[in-house]
């Protein structure tokens, strides 16, 4: 048994059903996300982990006891929120002890804690400062903190960067990666970020209308999407459709093909490779590192991304070339 087990788990509201029936397991020390859009019930399917909501049906196993009637506070789960959800009154000290103080911890205790898990989160100095004297990215480290001082089974991250700019999100999210892996903490983060979900986790579960579309590591998801859904979400994929995939390749398929940008060759011009066809750009934009070609080709039009690497690497609109996709990377969604 997986260290969290959560078994045909399903929740509704009234006559309205955000989760069905999903089974998800969790090894411990694993760093698990559960990615997908707004409304997808990811958010929803944490809130009852930490036992803010009752499941309608199915059971939740941690350590192989069942804790789907536990109280929250019994759970042993530690829990950061988008909005950090810090006491404006308290100081850093204060609001990262108030659970051990909760607990009726000795003074120096809470103290010897507080310390140790400031320096885990380099916050050490900040102590006496008050939430409003931070910037954002402090205030959730605090969160965080405050979350692990009490050391627990289960860290939950509910969207806990989503909030920050993008500098100071990448920071923090190695700095949440490190200390996961340092102490070895079996930790749910949720999130609607592709690129924070491919960075951080050790396996991915694509939730869609309250159901899991997919799961898998980082690179089994981006790499080999089993639905439509999961490629249109994790990227830039070309999906085309049966008639275009017979007009383009001349494969006959049920559903749609996928083909990453980035997996589409452009070859040296008067290149006549077996399993090469013609396209001409028409249009181009620039990604930073990467140049995103639009190539219409046999009446399809594809996108298709080279390394920017100087700017006379750039084609320009109405350029005839030689393009190229190995089998292996074209796969058939449903």
């Amino acid at each position: 048994m997986a260290f969290l087990d959560i078994k045909q788990i399903s929740k509704r509201f009234g006559t309205h059903t955000v989760v069905h029936d999903i089974d998800i397991s969790i090894e411990r020390g694993e760093f698990v996300t559960f990615l997908g859009p707004s409304g997808c019930g990811k958010t929803t399917v944490l809130r009852m982990i930490a036992g803010f909501e009752a499941p309608t049906t199915g059971a939740i196993h941690v350590g192989g006891h069942d804790i789907t009637q536990q109280s929250p506070q019994k759970r042993g789960i530690g829990i950061v929120f988008q909005n950090y959800a810090l006491f404006p009154n308290l100081n850093v000290e204060q609001n990262i002890g108030f659970g051990l103080k909760v607990r009726k911890l000795p003074r120096h205790d809470i103290a010897a804690k507080v310390a140790e898990v400031m320096k885990l989160v380099e916050l050490t100095g900040k102590e006496a400062h008050y939430p409003h004297e931070l910037s954002g990215g402090q205030r959730q480290r605090v969160a965080l903190a405050r979350a692990l001082v009490v050391e627990p089974k289960i860290l939950l991250l509910d969207e806990p960067l989503s909030a920050l700019d993008a500098r100071i999100r990448k920071n923090l999210r190695e700095q949440i990666r490190d200390i996961q892996r340092r102490l070895q903490l079996t930790t749910v983060f949720v999130t609607h970020d592709q690129e924070e979900a491919l960075t951080l986790s050790d396996r991915i579960y694509v939730m869609n209308q309250g159901r899991v579309e997919q799961h898998g590591s980082a690179e089994e998801i981006y790499t080999r999407p089993e639905t439509e859904f999961v490629a249109r979400f994790m990227g830039n994929y070309n999906l085309l459709k049966a008639a275009e995939a017979h007009q383009l390749l001349g494969m006959h398929i049920d559903g749609h093909m996928a083909i990453r940008p980035e997996s589409i060759h452009v070859l040296a011009t008067g290149s006549h490779e077996l399993g090469t066809f013609e396209g001409v750009i028409r249009r181009h934009q620039l990604l930073g590192g990467v140049i995103r070609y639009q190539v219409e080709s046999r009446g399809v039009q594809l996108l298709v991304d080279r390394l920017n690497r100087n700017a006379a690497d750039l084609m320009p609109v109405g350029t005839s070339v030689r393009l190229q996709i190995h089998g292996d990377d074209m796969r058939v969604v449903r």
